[in-house]
């Protein structure tokens, strides 16, 4: 028996493609499930949150929507650390595994119906659970994938959001058929615990193909530190602030999409599978268009595309929604979908490789973790809520743009210091920014 005979056998490197499927699994669940949740918002209200004021129980129901996010930082830190100190295998498992524990609480919790307070207390820690979980996913996932090439970080990285439009289509398909041939109250006795037990099949397979994956190539050069934490908020301080800068317009953009539905039957009066098929068509437009996006910036920059999607935002998005208050109709919610969708694409199918080239490897993990989770908890999950809070307070229902114009001048200005600030070590096409 020859050496070459005891050798184990040598396991080739998975492709590119197996790569970014394994990465994306999880983002797929974590917005599979909110999406799911955002869109079903005012039949989970009747089940979890009973009122007499239809529009108290609504707001109760995106509060708590919202409050999963105020653990989104804890989970950023626990998580995106471990990431740094462990490897980003490991920290895309744990945040996998947890996914799974809070998608199943959903989906299998009683109404308040059976089980009375017990019902909103138990749906907030499920959704505190996801909340923490995902906290630590977006940059974990984002740093893995930024990690497999040098030369094609944009296109690579921006799989993050189009797995976002795979299966934001998927939950919207289900909302369209889940409210065709299901009766009102079907869909609150039962139709609406379907996506969700659906959800729940994704998250094994991703467990598994996460598990069987080998470490980034970056990550295996670099000494590991033992206090990310600690490095990243003393040496990186402005990375931190600009990275969060950066991704607001693409956190409140996503939940202003989200909460279409929502505004289209409760604002516009027009029936449940209209906002599900106009969200379905913005789906597939981001799930489309934003490797695109990713491969124009590898090609020329990130910071121009970055920026001029975020003036797209400001200027637009009043006249699309006078558009659907206007003419409120099948066509008009599809066009304004479709376009936030689009731009959106523009904007986030770029921010995750411009967020990865902001930070050093030993502490890219909770340098990205960290600041996305913070700008998509003051900005993005609570979004639906302050859209109905706003028109609750002012009465006019074009309330929600003033928001997203807001948020899209907060990140113009947070893309104005990145350029100005010229990091010496972005990649050759961040220079060209």
């Amino acid at each position: 028996m020859t050496a070459d005979t005891l050798a184990p056998p040598v396991r080739a490197r998975p492709t590119l493609t197996r790569i970014i499927v394994a990465a994306s699994l999880g983002n797929a669940l974590e917005w599979f499930d909110f999406l799911v949740y955002g869109y079903f918002a005012i039949t989970i209200s009747k089940v979890f949150f009973p009122s007499g004021n239809e529009t108290a129980s609504l707001l109760l129901t995106l509060g708590t929507f919202g409050a999963s996010y105020l653990v989104r930082p804890l989970g950023a830190i626990v998580i995106g650390a471990y990431t740094d100190r462990a490897g980003r295998k490991a920290g895309l498992t744990l945040s996998i595994l947890l996914m799974v524990i809070g998608t199943t609480m959903t989906a299998l919790m009683p109404g308040y119906a059976t089980i009375g307070l017990a019902a909103p207390i138990l749906i907030l820690v499920a959704r505190l659970v996801q909340g923490f979980s995902v906290g630590g996913e977006f940059g974990s996932a984002v740093t893995f994938l930024a990690e497999q090439t040098a030369s094609r970080k944009g296109f690579v990285a921006s799989w993050q959001w189009a797995s976002t439009g795979i299966t934001g289509a998927l939950a919207s398909a289900f909302g369209i058929v889940l409210t065709s041939i299901l009766s009102p109250e079907q869909l609150v006795e039962w139709g609406w615990r379907v996506p969700f037990l659906f959800g729940i099949l994704i998250g094994p397979v991703g467990l598994y193909i996460r598990r069987r994956l080998d470490e980034t190539p970056e990550y295996i050069e670099i000494k590991p530190t033992r206090t990310p934490v600690r490095d990243v908020l003393r040496h990186h301080p402005i990375e931190c602030l600009l990275a969060m800068g950066a991704a607001v317009i693409s956190n409140s953009s996503a939940y202003i999409i989200l909460y279409i539905p929502t505004y289209a039957m409760k604002e516009l009066h027009l029936p449940q599978a209209t906002g599900f098929t106009a969200t379905l068509v913005g789906a597939v437009i981001l799930g489309i268009a934003s490797p695109f996006a990713g491969h124009f910036s590898d090609r020329f920059g990130r910071n121009g595309i970055l920026t001029g999607t975020a003036w797209l935002f400001f200027l637009t998005t009043y006249p699309i929604f006078y558009l659907m208050v206007a003419h409120p109709s099948l066509a008009t919610a599809i066009f304004a979908a479709g376009w936030l969708s689009l731009v959106k694409a523009g904007y986030s199918g770029v921010l995750p490789s411009q967020l990865a080239e902001l930070f050093p490897t030993r502490i890219r993990g909770i340098g990205v973790s960290l600041s996305f989770a913070v700008a998509v908890t003051i900005f993005g999950g609570f979004t639906p809520f302050v859209a109905t809070w706003l028109i609750a307070m002012t009465g006019n229902n074009l309330s929600p743009s003033f928001y997203i114009m807001f948020t899209a001048a907060l990140s113009i200005i947070a893309l104005v210091f990145v350029r100005l600030r010229r990091y010496p070590r972005l990649s050759v096409a961040g220079d060209r920014n």
